[in-house]
Order: C-alpha cells, then structure tokens, then sequence
C-alpha cells in the first residue's frame, strides 16, 4: 500500500464525492439488511399458522411482501448513487493522473525518451492507470460496502444471539490468513505480468513502425516467432498470476457453506432450548448470504489492490523522474544570434561515448557556418546543445554574451529554427504539418511562401488535395526528400533568428539542393545559420566551414 500514499491526493480533491459515496453505502446497507427483520417475522408468522392451525391472514402477508419489494427498492437506489459518486469519482482520478503523466512526460529530456521505449510509456499511461482506477474505484467501494456490511449486520446478529453469532463468523480468521499470505504473492505476480506487458507493447509497435523494412528484407516469420515468444511468457506469467487467484473463490464458498450449516445446526439447537425464535434461523441465513458477496469480493479487491500497487509503483517511477534540462530562466530580452562555445565538452550518459571534447567556436550573429565530418564526429551534438535537447558535459554555451542556461528553454527553442536529421511528420495535414512550429495561426498565403522558400510547393500541389493532403504516420506515404523539404518550410515559416539545418538536404538531388539553398538565401540574411552536412555542395554559402 506504500506506493498508493501517492493516489491520496486525489481522494482529498473529490473528498466530497467519496463522503457521499460512504454515506449511501450505509444507508443501501441498512435497507438491505432490514430485510431479514421482515423475514423473521414472516417465518415466525408461518409457523405460528401451522402450530396454532389459523387461517391465513392474506393482506399481513401482502403488506410483508410490499415491504420487503420497497427495502429492495429502496436499497438498489442507494446503491446506483453510490456507484454514480465512487465509480464517476475514479473516472475524474483516472482522467486527471493520466493528465499528469502525459504532462510529466512533456517535461522530460531526450536522454529518457532515449533509454525507455514508447510502448513502455503507452503502458504505463493506459494499463497501469486503468489498474490503478480499479483500487480507486471499485476496490475502495466494495471495502467500504463490507466494512458496513460487517458492522451493521453484526449488530443486528449480536442483538438476537451472541453464541450463534461467533459461530457464523468463526471462519473469517482463517480468511484473513490466506488473504494475507497470499496477497504478496499476488503483488509479485502483478509486476511480472505488466513488465512482461511492456515488453509486448513495445515489441509490437516497433513491428508497425518499422513494417516496410520487415517486407523488405521478407522478415515476417521473424518477427511473429518473436511477438509469440514473448506472448507465450506473458501468458505464462498470467496463468501462475490466475492460479493463485483461483485460490479464493473455493475458499469463500467453503466459509459460507459453514457458516449455512453452523447456523441451521446451532440455531435449530437453540430453537429446541427455545432460546431463539425459529425466524431468527431464516433471519441468520439471510444475513450469511447478505455477507457473501462482501467477503467473496475480498479476495478479488485485495488482487485489485495489490494489481494497482504494482502499477502505482511503476507510474510513480516515471513521476519521480527528473529532467536533467532544469528551466531557470533569467534573461527576458529577446535573441539576437550571436554564439560561442566555449571549451564545450559532451559525453552520452548511455552509451558513454564523448562526442565533443574542449570546443570553441564563436558564429557572429547573421553569419552562416557550415559544419562537416565523418558518422560520429559530433555534428549533430552541436544541434542537441544548442536546442537544449541535452546539457553540456563541460564548458558553457554562450548565446548573446549570456550562458545559455539563463534563457527561458521556450523561448529559447522558439527562437530556432530547427530540421533534424531524422525527419518526423504527424498524421496530419501537410498545411498543418508545415504551420506546426508555433501556436500562431499562419495565413495561406505565409504556409505557401514557406512551401516555396523550401522547394516543395510543386510537390504539394501535384498532390490531388494539395496542401489538404494528409500524410501517413511519420510521413510514410511522402518521399524521403519530400519529407526533408516539408521539415525546412515547418522551420522556416516562424521566421526564427538562428536556423540549424541538420543534414537536412541528405534525400535531394543536387538540382533541388541548390534550389532550396537559392531560396534560404534571402531567409538567412541577418539569421544565424547553422548548416551540417556530408556534402561539400551544401556548404557553397556558408561565411565559415569547420571540420570536427
């Protein structure tokens, strides 16, 4: 339960919402046991008939049974409000952690979306929230629902028997043992299962992103002998996590039939002594079958429990990750774009390799500067620094005569222009794909402008719903330099002060090259630009080339 302290919080947001959830449980508890009264009464009103050989007295059976339909009646009300309180209030929870994750996520840096995979983070949002919704939910309602059941039918047993009464809640102690030695188990069986979940996930979505090379290198048979290797461990894992399970339900339909024969056996013994009245036999088995259901839902609420703690766990593992980006903003001036790297060095935390070692480099603002070098010089290192992706290892990044670190990140960013070297396009519109870069609404004519600067207008409008043309995920039904060229006009309509181009011009031809670099000439006057590229062509412009 360590782990749920987190999920607190939100009680006390919707404390209100909990509160009269609780309140009707009692009160839907109280009407449902009342019943018993009823049939207490019935059955002593029976056997008096039969004993004494009176005539029915139909409308005092009538009014019995009118009784017992509005207690029923008047029960179930209660109880569709408490699940319209309880059940909507772990919707809202639900709706409002996962909220906080995405959020969460939003925040961290590129060297955690580096180490964990997307389908570990898709699970955690989604199946480890919904598991956590359930202890929020229904667990919480039906631990509720027994506690009141347990108090309130003990009272109206003890009223009538004490003897009889222990008797019938004689095998609880024994319930409470298996439900704790077998609640740990359950809680490790729980992790298993959802790490075994992730590794699933995560498999099958980079099958779907990656299906095109699948076909291409005929690789299907591969990939399915995976995918069903790793579902054969995750059913493995959930059918020893079921097996324990399974163990409870025997075990509650013992403790009731016991209870049913302690009841009959004693309370017709106590009846004989006259002790009782023989409605209070009929009353008794009621109120066994009244706990039935609360006791038999105490095995599934503490899986439920245990299943959200092992969850809780995980979820509160990304929460309490923290982006090593940390956004302390001290200059609010706007960025002109003059830079200098001052003995930067770089390390990947990952992997371990030092990209950049004591490097200095100063780019006056306006000027253009080309940066070349063989796979794995650092190149596109220099790009992640200056966007903040990643912080220097050592040595300080000076933008405007200011440490780097002093600017706003948002602000920052907005004030770049960037086309990475892996070119990402939602599933969406090309208009709205190239208008992405900022929250402002660009006019038509300003999205078909940065279509040309980039060199894709014809391209575009070639396509038969032209800028309506909505691309496949990632971009998969565009070219790979139409993707590129798509890229350049997303970071070139905001008008940014500083432009990087990472090795952006990589899937054009020469011809288109050097069109998209005639048309960035005017873009670039007064802009820091930063040009990566393996090509000689691509750097003509540049004022200054530097090797790494």
């Amino acid at each position: 339960m360590h782990s749920l302290k987190s999920i607190n919080a939100y009680f006390i947001k919707y404390k209100w919402r909990l509160l009269m959830g609780a309140l009707f449980v009692v009160f839907s508890t109280i009407f449902s046991i009342y019943q018993g009264v009823i049939v207490r009464d019935a059955t002593n009103e029976i056997v008096d008939l039969i004993a004494n050989h009176k005539a029915v007295d139909n409308t005092k059976f009538i009014v019995f049974g009118l009784t017992l339909l509005g207690l029923a009646l008047t029960s179930g009300f209660f109880l569709f409000l408490m699940r319209q309180t309880i059940i909507v209030m772990s919707r809202y929870i639900e709706f409002d952690q996962k909220n906080e994750l995405y959020t969460h996520y939003q925040t961290l840096d590129a060297a955690f979306y580096k180490n964990n995979s997307t389908g570990d983070l898709m699970n955690r949002i989604s199946e480890d929230v919904g598991k956590v919704r359930m202890y929020t939910g229904p667990a919480i309602m039906y631990l509720i629902n027994t506690f009141s059941t347990v108090v309130i039918v003990l009272a109206f047993m003890l009223k009538i028997n004490w003897q009889l009464t222990l008797l019938v809640f004689a095998p609880l102690p024994f319930l409470s043992f298996v439900i704790y030695k077998v609640s740990d188990l359950i809680n490790k069986r729980s992790t298993v299962v959802q790490q075994e979940l992730s590794k699933l996930t995560s498999h099958a979505q980079e099958t779907f992103s990656a299906i095109r090379v699948i076909k291409a290198y005929a690789r299907e048979k591969h990939y399915i002998n995976e995918l069903e290797t790793l579902n054969t461990d995750f059913k493995k894992h959930n059918l020893r996590l079921a097996l324990v399970e399974a163990f409870f339900q025997p075990v509650m339909v013992l403790m009731i039939g016991v209870s049913v024969i302690a009841t009959v056996w004693y309370g017709g013994h106590l009846v004989i002594n006259k002790t009782i009245e023989p409605g209070n036999i009929t009353e008794f088995i009621l109120y066994v079958y009244k706990l039935t259901w609360p006791f038999a839902s105490l095995g599934w609420v503490t899986s439920l429990i245990q299943r959200a703690s092992a969850s809780q766990t995980r979820i509160n593992e990304f929460l309490k990750t923290k982006s090593s980006i940390i956004n302390t903003p001290e200059i609010k001036t706007n960025i002109e774009g003059d830079i200098e790297f001052k003995n930067v060095g770089f390390t990947y935390s990952d992997s371990k390799i030092e990209a950049l070692k004591k490097l200095n480099l100063k780019i006056e603002k306006g000027k253009t500067i080309g940066i070349k070098g063989q796979i794995g010089a650092g190149k596109s290192t220099i790009a992640n620094l200056m966007t903040r992706l990643y912080d220097t290892t050592s040595g300080e990044i000076y933008v405007d005569g200011q440490p780097i670190k002093k600017y706003d990140v948002f602000a920052l960013r907005k004030s770049i222009g960037y086309v990475p070297q892996e070119v990402f396009l939602f599933s969406d519109s090309i208009r709205n794909n190239i208008a992405f870069s900022t929250n402002h609404d660009y006019s038509e004519q300003e999205v078909i402008q940065a279509a040309k600067d980039a060199g894709v207008y014809d391209n575009i409008m070639a396509f038969p719903e032209g800028f309506d043309t909505v691309v496949g995920e990632r971009g998969v039904t565009l070219s790979g330099g139409q993707k590129q060229r798509i890229s350049i006009a997303r970071a070139v309509i905001s008008k940014p002060q500083i432009l990087i181009f990472d090795d952006c011009l990589s899937a054009v031809d020469v011809e288109t090259e050097e069109l998209i670099l005639n048309n960035l000439k005017s873009i670039m006057k007064d802009k820091t630009t930063i040009i990566i590229s393996h090509r000689d062509s691509a750097l003509r412009y540049a004022d200054k080339v530097v090797e790494l």
